[in-house]
């Protein structure tokens, strides 16, 4: 199995970082480098799945399982023997769980963040979500390309839309681009393809150590109550729902979320 083009930075301990569909580094590097830049003792490894980023699609990846197997291919040869963190994003956390399943007793702490649980759309527990603060004077500074890509933005203020025109400007729409749709919707609209052959979650305990959730009160992609299930599956597990907070969180709560991410690191430190 091909490994796949990633990207590190620093040094120490290595975490892995996976993201979500149709997304690429980018999202995981603009996420998390602000937090961890300025801590010493970590090395990042930032991954790009098969044809998102700069990872090609490959005829030998046709299902979930093949880009897992792929992931555990490229992890194998960063970390080498040594033991390592996770942390996914969507369906990035779904692959992460999927990693645990096969080499979790090498990791020492997961982050999942607003993670997948359950693949079937249909199946999902979430909610119909409207806008929790309109201002008319807000969305009518958005030019028309905008709105349709913004969508029915959750919280109209400026902060919030400007969060949201950053994202979508410095890594979303790049993703977008720089994706290979053809190849990722022969895998997403095919419900076969599109799960794991394996319950990822199967295990009674998923990770042992100091793990973190963190899941939006108002995602309307994934929902935030199919995550409460792996709570009892990770017995360290801080649970966060953020209210304010759709499916490309953190948005303007980074503090909020940087906060989060540095318990998790203290709590995996103290472990030794």
């Amino acid at each position: 199995m091909a490994r796949l083009w990633t990207r590190s930075e620093g040094a120490g301990r290595p975490i892995v970082f996976l993201h979500g569909w149709a997304g690429d580094h980018r999202d995981e590097l603009r996420t998390y480098e602000p937090v961890l830049a300025g801590m010493d003792g970590w090395r990042r490894h930032y991954l790009d799945l098969p044809g998102m980023g700069r990872s090609p699609a490959s005829p030998e990846i046709r299902t979930l399982d093949d880009m897992l197997e792929a992931c555990l291919a490229t992890i194998a040869a960063l970390a080498g023997p040594e033991r390592f963190l996770i942390a996914g994003t969507s369906l990035g956390a779904y692959l992460a769980r999927g990693v645990l399943a096969r080499m979790g007793g090498r990791v020492d702490g997961v982050l999942l963040r607003v993670p997948l649980v359950v693949p079937a759309d249909a199946e999902r527990d979430r909610d119909t979500v409207t806008p929790l603060v309109t201002d008319a004077a807000v969305m009518a500074g958005l030019d028309a390309a905008e709105r349709a890509a913004l969508g029915e933005v959750l919280v109209q203020t400026p902060a919030y839309v400007a969060a949201l025109r950053a994202r979508l400007r410095e890594t979303a729409g790049p993703a977008r681009t720089a994706a290979d749709q053809a190849f990722l919707s022969a895998i997403r609209d095919d419900p076969a393809r599109y799960r794991l052959l394996f319950d990822p979650d199967a295990a009674g305990v998923l990770c042992a150590g100091p793990s973190l959730i963190v899941a939006g009160r108002q995602d309307a992609v994934v929902g935030y109550r199919d995550a409460w299930r792996l709570v009892a599956k990770l017995p360290r597990a801080s649970f966060v729902v953020l209210d304010r907070a759709e499916h490309g969180l953190p948005l303007d709560q980074d503090e909020v979320f940087a906060a989060l991410v540095r318990d998790w690191l203290a709590r995996v430190r103290e472990m030794g």
